[in-house]
């Protein structure tokens, strides 16, 4: 193999989880060239990424370049009329009908836990391409490092991931403000509260939740999507919903504590080989309702979040910081 093109135009999480993959591809074909093809919006998350020669966008992309293998992990119209340019080409196989079936008429063929990852790594198989032991990567250069690092005070500093793009992904607004009034009155730390734009209504509803807010930063639509990454990796744990800052927080090995509303483990997007506590509704009838998210519960009750006990999550989060307070007592 002497040129590779790998194709995941979104989003952010799934961007993350082809880090391993274009690791493996680079250690089997050292000697390739490793292209990638994705959206702009999501481009900044492979920057710096050492595997790669060129990141390409869906805007700059001339399809004249013949590609000795192309590994299409979007598997969709608008990516297979990139299959003419490549000598080989590896589909990733969604097989959404198991999760419509799950989805719909709750039929589980789900037999055991497989990552995305591990589902996009078959058909590369044939290849000689084997996964390692490693997670997924976000590479950060000294300078984007010290920006995290910057905004950090003397108390251990939970990251809270506030939004998702769908409703039925995001934790409730007033469960995390209760969640983390409790954490305040308990023990000191310091709140980041992070997303995009889009995030910003949710992270200042949760902000002016709070009764105490002198160890509270709403550091959400303000900052880059590589920045928020700064900031996460320079936090001691992480608090998700079902999102795409989750997966950051897997690259850089944070302990992190899952929310899953509609999202259930089947559909393989748990943090991938990283330390990670996932906090759900088991047993609930109506849950999945979706394999991507709905704009609100078709039930109307929201069990699947609204029933996740404070105490269960809080718990969790406190276990998550454990770790960060004795390394900490350690360093004097």
């Amino acid at each position: 193999m002497k040129q590779i093109l790998v194709i995941r135009f979104s989003s952010i999480g799934d961007l993350v989880l082809t880090t391993p993959i274009l690791r493996r591809l680079k250690a089997t074909f050292p000697k390739a060239t490793l292209d990638v093809l994705t959206k702009p919006a999501y481009c900044t998350i492979l920057q710096g990424n050492p595997a790669l020669r060129t990141i390409f966008t869906t805007e700059n992309f001339k399809a004249e370049t013949r590609y000795d293998l192309v590994v299409d992990l979007q598997n969709n119209i608008a990516s297979h009329r990139y299959h003419r340019i490549g000598e080989n080409i590896v589909v990733y196989r969604k097989e959404n009908w198991k999760k419509m079936l799950l989805v719909w008429f709750k039929v589980n063929l789900y037999r055991q836990y497989e990552s995305v990852v591990e589902r996009y790594a078959k058909g590369l198989k044939r290849f000689g391409v084997c996964l390692d032991e490693h997670g997924c990567e976000i590479f950060l250069s000294d300078a984007e490092r010290a920006f995290g690092k910057a905004h950090r005070g003397k108390l251990p500093v939970l990251a809270v991931c506030v939004g998702a793009r769908h409703f039925t992904k995001r934790f409730p607004s007033e469960r995390f403000a209760e969640v983390l009034n409790h954490l305040l009155n308990k023990r000191a730390v310091e709140i980041w509260l992070l997303g995009g734009k889009a995030d910003a209504p949710f992270a200042a509803s949760v902000s002016e939740a709070l009764k105490r807010k002198d160890t509270v930063k709403d550091f959400s639509g303000r900052y880059t999507l590589r920045e928020t990454a700064s900031l996460i990796a320079s936090a001691d744990a992480v608090l998700s919903n079902d999102t795409g800052l989750m997966h950051i927080a897997a690259a850089f090995q944070k302990p992190i504590v899952v929310l899953f509303g509609s999202s259930v483990k089947e559909f393989g997007f748990l943090p991938y080989k990283a330390p990670f506590t996932l906090l759900e509704v088991e047993g609930l009838a109506c849950r999945p309702c979706s394999h991507i998210g709905r704009q609100r519960c078709p039930k109307s009750h929201f069990k699947c979040m609204h029933d996740i006990p404070t105490e269960q999550i809080l718990r969790a989060v406190e276990t998550a910081l454990e770790p960060s307070r004795k390394s900490k007592e350690a360093w004097g």
